[in-house]
């Protein structure tokens, strides 16, 4: 199960009992891996401070999260064929996501622990908003790459009615340059060739004897060149699409075909040239905005845990990997060894029917012990 909690309890000695007969308990019954959470001493500052840092910490969690499932979601649609790959390419510090999670320590060099909390904060927040940005700088410009080389690449699929010929006709298949002959391209259903052979010199006057010729096929029929006076366009056309024959609307020109051509290999070229420092810097910034975001995780616990449990500082952090069988029961055996912390809200959650006057519960679900939720399933980039 990729979903985690983060909680917390006073580190006095009664707690530190609670939390031995906890961890008895869940390792017994397989309810859920425990590995101890270390968060360093950090400054604490006022009280009033705390309480505004915590509402602001509550929105960068879930910002920060939102920023790293954006980058996710778009390894994978970077990666394209390779989607079922995404998950090998999310790391964090190098390593695997659990194992960074259950082996957390502060980047003192990132995040100094002497300077204010609100500091740490900032820093925190300034990190990831520039990653957002650049990820939005980064994916327009390679989308506009890779949505030019679709357009171009679409018209190379399709029927003959309605696909490039840059890449079928050749200039010996046309008369050019002349003041009064013109070469068309007609498609031709395979079910009518025989038809077209006999009748395309009568559709009109003028139409030069044995110039038609067949140059592309598809499943659904051919393109055939006839050779007319210009005069005679026009009725021609009329008089082809009274046939069923549909003469495509175009006029060799080389320049326009090259072009075409080379824009196409160009748009290519570039997409596989930015293909690889796109791809190492979504993976380098998915580590980053993963660090900071569980940086911001700790943080929370920290402040929630001075507000919750008073100074001086004296708390221990703990990470569970719940068994996705056991959900309940975990959360059963920790409001029992930790109901003392908070009898009012604890007696609520252990029967939801008493209504219990003065609790307010927020958004945040609330629990007799500081608790955050880890899911890293929110990253499987779909």
């Amino acid at each position: 199960m990729s979903e985690f909690w983060l909680i917390s309890a006073p580190g006095d000695k009664t707690n530190l009992q609670a939390w031995e007969r906890m961890n008895t308990v869940t390792s017994k019954s397989n309810l859920s891996s425990n590995s101890k959470f270390h968060i360093p001493d950090l400054k604490v500052g006022t009280l009033d401070a705390l309480v505004g840092l915590s509402d602001e910490l509550g929105k960068l969690d879930t910002f920060a999260e939102s920023v790293i499932k954006k980058i996710v979601q778009y390894i994978g649609e970077v990666m394209e064929d390779s989607k079922d790959k995404v998950q090998e390419n999310l790391l964090a510090n190098g390593v695997d996501l659990i194992s960074y999670l259950t082996r957390f320590e502060w980047d003192m060099a990132k995040y100094p622990i002497k300077q204010p909390l609100k500091n740490i904060s900032e820093a925190l927040a300034k990190q990831v908003t520039q990653i957002e940005a650049d990820l939005k700088t980064r994916s327009a410009a390679y989308n506009n790459i890779k949505g030019n080389l679709q357009s171009l690449e679409k018209k190379t699929v399709g029927n003959l009615l309605t696909r490039t010929l840059a890449d079928i006709v050749h200039k010996e298949d046309f008369v050019l340059n002349s003041e009064y002959l013109i070469t068309l391209l007609v498609v031709v259903p395979k079910s009518s060739y025989v038809q077209w052979q006999k009748t395309y010199e009568s559709l009109s006057d003028m139409v030069v004897p044995r110039s038609t010729k067949m140059i592309a096929e598809d499943a659904e029929g051919g393109l055939f060149t006839v050779t007319l006076f210009r005069k005679v366009m026009d009725d021609f056309k009329a008089k082809a699409r009274e046939n069923r024959f549909m003469v495509r609307e175009f006029y060799f020109d080389e320049k326009e075909l090259k072009c075409e051509k080379e824009e196409l290999m160009k748009l290519a070229s570039d997409k596989k040239q930015q293909y690889g420092p796109l791809l190492r810097w979504l993976k380098v910034n998915f580590s980053e905005a993963f660090v900071a975001w569980i940086h911001v995780k700790a943080l929370r616990v920290f402040v929630e845990s001075v507000l919750r449990y008073g100074l001086p500082v004296n708390f221990q952090a703990m990470l569970l990997q719940p068994n996705r069988k056991s959900v309940k029961r975990l959360r059963d055996v920790l409001n029992v060894a930790f109901k003392h912390l908070d009898e009012v809200a604890a007696a609520s959650i252990m029967d939801p029917g008493i209504d219990i006057p003065g609790l307010q519960l927020s958004n945040q679900e609330y629990y007799p012990y500081v608790y955050f939720k880890i899911d890293l399933s929110l990253l499987d980039g779909s």
